[in-house]
């Protein structure tokens, strides 16, 4: 037997899962409170011990994590014009794993910086310009950027004319140098920057949020959570050699204080008389909705719904939902536990996020008129096609009503702009495995594919 150990610390639970790479099984998962205010070990010894009582002891060949704890990887961009440099630099930051806690398009301001300072990244990413083209507000930026204490490191990736003095100016700082995120116009290159963001994190930022407490025990600490779930869903969808994929598909991860959405299709325009209007997005793509969350961030949800609208999902009174939320507000760690209206509210809240944030992951598309006639314009990514749906987190784990809240995914006729899925399979991640996949995939992506396809249960088609 070949046993190895995956460790997702998260913001709330310290997540323990257990596999058997020979015979390609899992073995058992446990969890308990993340500690990392305290000791990130209190927490992990914490579920060692319950995954001890559930599989008994075990000598572990290799241990591999992934992190979220201590709020994640915390990144800040800026670009020049919003909708290209500026789009680009936030789609490599998301995509890398990175909650990105602020956007800055054109040159910075004073205010501009004292927001940043305040915001306190763990990453500023610095973007600007094609190459060859404008220099100037890249400049500016590095030159107000070196104006603050030298407190997180600098990725620049933006026009390559103005790398090296970028460098200069920020003579003091840990400055890396990527390529450009957007070499010519529309045309993105993420993939170097992604790398280098995940090689700060694994060097730098481990030890900031306390994680080197636990590194004794672990062989290597891969990425950040969000990460991790991208490579198992990326994995899951297009498979590996010797293993096939189930084929293109919309995940959805709803936390307690976040909703991450991810998306591998093509997601281009379908029809001849559909233009495409910005810039093209990764095959893999990751969204993270800050707002939407069913305790931390239920008045989010509220707010983007409406009270009406929980109202009318949950069955309560639009002042019974005022309260309620409130109670979950305050009492973060409360769950349903047979309480009717809770379970209803639930419900209700977790349909909703899963609606809202698949309509601003998923593109639109608008009706127009030219000298050819009635045209479309395509935004963002169309889903329409995607054929499966994963989704995971405690609302959606812990109810009997899984596929209803995952059919809120889909397509609504009422809301025709919104290219969501028309129909798909739902599948879900019943024991929290997919960072933990990820993970694996490292290493052994045909194992973890194949645990995949065995552990996520399916729930049949929507529509």
């Amino acid at each position: 037997m070949s046993a190895v150990l995956l460790i997702d610390f998260g913001s709330t639970y310290t997540k323990l899962t257990a596999v058997d790479v020979e015979t390609e099984r899992l073995l058992g998962t446990a969890s308990a409170y993340t500690t990392v205010t305290t000791d990130i070990n209190e927490g992990l010894e914490a579920a060692r011990r319950r995954l001890e009582e559930e599989i008994g002891h075990r000598h572990f060949d290799a241990c591999y994590a992934c992190s979220s704890a201590a709020g994640g990887l915390r990144m800040v961009t800026s670009g020049l014009v919003p909708e290209l440099t500026g789009e680009a630099a936030r789609l490599a930051s998301l995509g890398a794993g990175a909650k990105v806690v602020g956007v800055y398009a054109f040159e910075l301001t004073e205010d501009d910086l004292e927001e940043i300072a305040a915001a306190q990244p763990d990453i500023f990413l610095l973007v600007g310009g094609t190459d060859g083209g404008n220099t100037a507000c890249i400049l500016h930026n590095a030159q107000m950027l070196s104006r603050l204490r030298p407190a997180f490191p600098i990725v620049v990736a933006g026009n390559r004319t103005a790398a090296r003095q970028c460098q200069r100016l920020l003579a003091g700082w840990e400055v890396y140098l990527c390529p450009n995120v957007m070499p010519k116009f529309g045309v993105l290159h993420i993939e170097p920057t992604q790398k280098q963001i995940r090689e700060i994190f694994l060097s730098r930022i481990i030890q900031a949020k306390g994680l080197s407490r636990a590194q004794s025990l672990l062989s290597d600490i891969l990425m950040p959570t969000p990460s991790a779930v991208l490579q198992a869903v990326e994995l899951l969808a297009q498979g590996c050699e010797g293993e096939e994929g189930i084929g293109e598909l919309v995940a959805v991860d709803v936390g307690g204080a976040t909703t991450d959405v991810y998306s591998v299709a093509d997601g281009m325009p379908q029809e001849m008389n559909t233009v495409y209007k910005g810039l093209p997005e990764p095959y893999a793509k990751r969204t993270v909705e800050g707002d939407i969350g069913m305790r931390y961030s239920v008045q989010g949800i509220v707010e983007a719904a409406g009270l009406s609208r929980v109202g009318a999902l949950s069955g309560l009174t639009p002042q019974r939902v005022e309260q309620l939320t409130a109670q979950l507000r305050q009492y973060p760690d409360c769950v349903p536990a047979g309480d009717g209206e809770l379970e209803q509210l639930d419900f209700a809240l977790a349909s909703c996020a899963v609606e809202e944030a698949v309509r601003r992951h998923a593109g639109t598309i608008s009706e127009t008129y030219t000298m050819m006639g009635r045209t479309f314009v395509q935004e963002g990514k169309n889903l329409t096609g995607v054929r499966q749906i994963v989704v995971t987190g405690g609302s959606l784990i812990h109810t009997g009503r899984t596929a209803e809240i995952a059919a809120r995914a889909l397509y609504d006729p009422a809301h025709p702009e919104s290219l969501r899925p028309k129909t798909a399979e739902i599948w879900v991640d019943q024991k929290y495995i997919l960072a933990a996949m990820g993970l694996l995939a490292s290493r052994y992506p045909q194992t973890a594919l194949r645990i995949m396809k065995k552990e996520l249960r399916h729930h049949g088609y929507s529509e």
